[in-house]
């Protein structure tokens, strides 16, 4: 695996490419090697709580809804909770499903001061392959990396 400022410098060039509005975007493996070697690094894992107990989590990530499950209102508390448990001065990586609501996440957090917020492409579980399943397409799963399951 790349080195840690191997790994930003390719997520920053990302963002540019793609024009994002935070500071970069990194594939599943290039966040799990940022989450153990960079002191302070936090993994938010912003999907819903039934996501967390039924499809799985990430060890020692930081659980914050961004939006409610079963009816996907927004969290109104998303910011006020992400700085009660993260500091602004760190690395801070977002992961959802797919990488959407992470992307959204990352890009409210970066509008309030967060400038280290990366979204985490992929997502959890991957997109859907062609018979319309998750976690063999791309992910946090796919790629082998640790998580548990409820």
């Amino acid at each position: 695996m790349d080195s840690t400022s191997e790994i930003l410098n390719k997520a920053r060039q990302r963002a540019r490419e793609l024009k994002l509005p935070y500071a970069g975007a990194l594939l599943p493996e290039e966040a799990y090697e940022l989450m153990r070697n960079v002191p302070g690094a936090k993994l938010v894992d912003v999907r819903t709580r039934a996501e967390w107990d039924f499809v799985g989590r990430v060890p020692g990530s930081v659980p914050i809804e961004w939006q409610s499950y079963p009816n996907s209102q927004p969290n109104p508390e998303f910011l006020k909770e992400l700085a009660a448990q993260t500091e602004k001065g760190a690395l801070v990586m977002f992961l959802c499903r797919s990488g959407a609501r992470s992307h959204a996440a990352a890009a409210a957090a970066c509008q309030i001061g967060y400038a280290d917020s990366y979204n985490i492409l992929q997502g959890f579980e991957g997109d859907k392959d062609a018979q319309g399943h998750r976690a063999s397409v791309g992910g946090w799963q796919f790629a082998g990396l640790p998580w548990v399951q409820s």
